[in-house]
């Protein structure tokens, strides 16, 4: 058997990876796991997980460890890799192309890529990333202790960080460019509650101003016109995500945003080819989404995988 050859290769141990990959392995199907850094994904940039089954609260990166090991004991196989293709073949392979190395071929595919934070696009917040613009709170949060923060975003992700950050920061302000949040309203309670949160709605920011070291303030312009300054150490942006959709080689039909359309069993329109969780279009994402997700795409991946053949042929 060549060892490169699998029966199910899985991209990204996020939730939905690590879910693929048990499911996978019960089966007793020889599966692949590839992942560019540590396995967990977004769980390990969140300190509490309290909306998970079972458990009333769990720190994100000791979820991620309990489903790493959930998954590996059925005999996935874990490799550091970051895939920059899935190439379909005649044969009905999918080849796996690397950043790095030889690629692996896998008769299914599950991509469960995730993907990257939204950036605004604005003067000042490339050359400030990491002097004081910031995308995950549980990362970079502690590194300002007393400082007034800004928190740019709407939605569940803004709302919780802005709590998260009030543990450091002598101030929290959320900045949103809409009159309404579209996070969740026991979220929204949460942080109104917070007496070290308070709110800028209707205010678009146009610039992150820094001295090149450090941000000192952003750039708003409020829906009535009006352009102010707001005097802050750092920004932490939440305005969405971008899903690592662009793997597949072949067109898989995506929505406006760019996620993966699926069918029920989560198959993309490339056959063989399943999406799961933060790449796939649906209405929410969360972990226990993702989970589910994932389970419906490992057992359908492991039909059809049955269904062609039991035995993976020769290297070609």
């Amino acid at each position: 058997m060549d060892e490169r050859r699998y029966e199910i290769a899985i991209v990204g141990a996020g939730p939905a990876g690590l879910t693929a990959a048990l499911y996978a392995g019960r089966a007793l199907k020889r599966t692949l796991l590839l992942e560019s850094g540590l396995p967990g994904g977004e769980l390990l940039n969140t300190e509490d997980v309290e909306d998970y089954p079972g458990f009333d609260r769990i720190t994100g990166p000791e979820l991620a460890t309990r489903m790493t090991d959930h998954a590996l004991a059925f005999g996935a196989e874990l490799v550091a890799a970051r895939v920059t293709a899935i190439v379909p073949q005649d044969d009905g392979f999918k080849r796996i192309e690397l950043e790095e190395g030889e690629p692996y071929y896998a008769r299914a595919v599950i991509v469960t890529a995730g993907g990257q934070p939204r950036k605004l696009g604005i003067p000042g917040e490339e050359e400030l990333a990491g002097h004081g613009v910031s995308y995950c709170a549980v990362c970079d949060g502690a590194f300002f202790k007393g400082q007034h923060l800004a928190v740019v975003g709407g939605g569940d992700a803004a709302l919780e960080e802005a709590v998260f950050l009030t543990r450091y920061a002598s101030q929290v302000t959320v900045v949103h460019r809409r009159d309404q949040f579209r996070a969740q309203p026991l979220l929204v309670e949460r942080a109104r509650q917070n007496g070290r949160v308070d709110f800028l709605m209707d205010a678009v920011v146009e610039e992150v101003l820094g001295d090149g070291s450090r941000v000192r303030g952003l750039r708003l312009r409020r829906g009535d016109g009006r352009v102010e300054e707001l005097e802050v150490g750092g920004v932490f942006i939440f305005v969405g995500f971008l899903p690592n959709t662009g793997l597949i080689s072949d067109h898989a039909e995506h929505d406006a945003q760019g996620y993966y359309l699926t069918d029920a069993n989560m198959m993309t329109s490339v056959a063989g080819v399943y999406a799961a969780g933060d790449v796939r279009a649906q209405l929410t994402r969360q972990v226990t989404t993702a989970v589910g997700d994932a389970t419906t795409a490992a057992l359908a991946a492991t039909k059809q995988v049955e269904e062609a053949s039991p035995v993976l042929p020769a290297a070609v």
